[in-house]
């Protein structure tokens, strides 16, 4: 098991995670205010009245391209939040599927991991 050292590290890297995802999400998204955690990907302002059907179809694409980042990031976002709220009830680096002990070689390359290396 992970000592308090250990713990108070990875807190500190999950926490510098957290912050680097909410600023890469701002980017792309805005927070959805009626389902905390939840970030909805920015529409991108076009004047279709005026626009032709390339600039719209510009405009779709740079929206697919910001769901499918946002849809990316905020799963990560999830899962480190996820792994902060484990570190306060004081199950960070239980596997949740086993219940075993998740290497912390692993923790080390993703702290946010969910399982072990077996379970994965």
């Amino acid at each position: 098991m992970l000592n308090k050292i250990k713990i108070k590290y990875f807190k500190d890297k999950l926490e510098e995670e957290k912050k680097s995802l909410e600023e890469e999400l701002s980017d792309v998204s805005k927070p959805n205010l009626d389902i905390p955690g939840d970030w909805d990907p920015v529409i991108i302002d076009s004047n279709e009245m005026r626009a032709d059907l390339s600039e719209v179809s510009d405009k779709d694409e740079e929206f697919s391209n910001r769901y499918a980042i946002e849809d990316s990031l905020e799963e990560s976002y999830v899962l480190v939040v996820k792994s902060l709220n484990k570190i306060k009830e004081g199950t960070f680096g239980k596997c949740e599927k086993c219940g075993g002990i998740i290497d912390e070689k692993r923790l080390e390359a993703l702290p946010f991991a969910q399982t072990c290396i077996d379970c994965n």
